[in-house]
């Protein structure tokens, strides 16, 4: 997600080695500069929103935490539900707090190169469905999913319809009004501009179908996010 440089490892080793409190820096050509503290990336489970909570719930057998971060979600799964994870972040220094915080098996890897084991639940959290990019990479996502699920499996995911953040009509321009760009700074790093997809619930149902997968909107919050689960046809 970082675009060459580790912004948000750099931001979480920092808090983890030294305290440091500085706030990650969320830029948008389409919004005004946003932050994320960084402590929120260390929260516990009583800390989590209801649709993480449920998430980690629902969550069983053999897992794979995508875009793990500092290991809070697998870490609650691994010591607090005795579940087999691997936590997944393509930032290295991520991933070298998540193991000294604990996390027993973590690696640095892009989701979409992963390959050569399956697993029961694919937990994608934090606007899971962001990582995909593009609403046309939908299918590829699909794709690769149905290469890492059990018969079994499921992927639970987040997202948020952002229809509320538009006050005009949308009109048909040929870009989904949910595919926006980011940047992230932190300590005046900034990264390169890169895609992130949020999608709406009937439009994820539809391109599910499309792909084979059934699409149940497990829980709904107060301000359009949502927790779906996503299983093989």
């Amino acid at each position: 997600m970082d675009k060459n440089k580790d912004i948000f490892g750099m931001a979480i080793k920092a808090f983890y080695e030294d305290h440091d409190k500085t706030d990650i820096i969320v830029h948008s050509p389409d919004f005004d500069d946003d932050i994320i503290p960084v402590d929120y990336l260390f929260r516990d489970f009583s800390q989590m929103p209801e649709i993480e909570q449920e998430a980690l719930e629902l969550s069983k057998g053999n897992l794979l935490d995508v875009g793990c971060g500092a290991g809070s979600h697998s870490l609650y799964l691994q010591d607090k539900k005795n579940l087999k994870v691997l936590g997944l972040d393509t930032s290295p220094m991520a991933i070298e707090i998540a193991r000294k915080r604990g996390v027993k098996n973590a690696v640095c890897r892009d989701f979409f190169k992963l390959k050569d084991n399956k697993y029961d639940t694919i937990l994608m959290l934090m606007n899971g469905s962001g990582i995909i990019g593009k609403l046309d990479k939908l299918g590829n996502f699909f794709q690769h999913a149905k290469t890492l699920l059990t018969e079994n499996g499921q992927i639970l995911l987040d997202s948020s319809d952002l229809i509320y953040l538009f006050d005009e009509e949308i009109t048909e321009d040929n870009h989904y009004y949910g595919e926006l760009e980011y940047s992230v700074s932190y300590k005046g790093v900034k990264s390169d501009y890169f895609d992130w997809l949020y999608i709406d619930p009937e439009l994820l149902k539809e391109k599910a179908e499309q792909n084979g997968f059934s699409c149940e909107i497990i829980k709904q919050g107060e301000n359009y996010e949502f927790l779906a689960c996503l299983r093989m046809k």
